[in-house]
């Protein structure tokens, strides 16, 4: 006689075997959150302006609705800087068909000399409140077009831009010494970009560019997309034969 094995029991046995290919709604917020931090790094470690702990730390903050609990470190040229960082990540739904939300900590660490994109591990959340930060310095003003038309000498029609002339202009104004000005000379006319780098890397410059030809000078600001760094929007060439308006 065939012995037959209880439907019940195949059912639980497909069950549990199922259970172990499956990760579970907990396991997918911490996914979640374990990427964000992962991103995280990845955009610290970018940020090649800021190198002081607590500056690291302040950005970290902005990013992803983080929490900053702990910061050790000196640079991350030398020995790297180290945060702690509490983030949130969703799930698919529980038993109870509901979201499951999670909130993990992982450890990030910021070294020029690491690998890229590592995956940061998860780490006991400290149980100290999170930390709070000063508002980041405002950067210096650029100077107005009204105060460069007249601070600044214009040239005839038939004349020619004189650069010592302009460059000794633009030291009489006495300008922050975070604006950087570059001068280039082509022919008759004179260009002048006048620039304040962001804390950040990867945001826009700003910048004011100056045409001084004869019987004209042009105070213009290039579009937000060609002041991003590397564009060339912000020198003294584009103040002499602008760019063409991006599309």
């Amino acid at each position: 006689m065939r012995r037959l094995t209880p439907l019940a029991g195949l059912l639980l046995s497909a069950s549990v075997a199922g259970c172990g290919l499956v990760p579970s709604a907990e396991d997918q917020a911490t996914d979640v959150a374990r990427g964000k931090a992962r991103r995280m790094g990845n955009v610290l470690r970018g940020a090649n302006s800021l190198s002081a702990p607590q500056d690291l730390a302040h950005r970290a903050s902005e990013l992803d609705d983080a929490d900053v609990l702990k910061v050790s470190g000196t640079s991350p040229e030398t020995g790297g800087v180290r945060l702690v960082v509490r983030v949130e990540g969703q799930g698919g739904e529980s038993a109870n068909g509901d979201e499951v939300t999670v909130r993990r900590c992982f450890e990030l660490a910021i070294d020029r000399n690491a690998e890229f994109d590592t995956v940061p591990p998860q780490v006991p959340c400290p149980s100290n409140a999170p930390l709070t930060f000063a508002p980041w310095p405002k950067a210096p003003a650029l100077p107005s077009e009204a105060r460069l038309r007249e601070a600044l000498p214009s040239v005839p029609r038939g004349g020619r831009a004189d650069e010592t002339g302009i460059r000794a202009a633009v030291t009489r104004m006495r300008l922050d010494p975070a604006i950087d000005a570059a001068y280039l000379t082509e022919g008759d006319t004179v260009g002048l970009a006048l620039t304040v780098r962001p804390l950040h890397a990867y945001g826009a410059l700003d910048c004011v560019l100056v045409r001084v030809a004869p019987g004209e000078t042009a105070v213009f600001t290039p579009s937000t997309i060609q002041r991003m760094p590397g564009e060339g929007g912000c020198s003294a060439g584009n103040a002499i034969s602008p760019m063409p308006p991006p599309h």
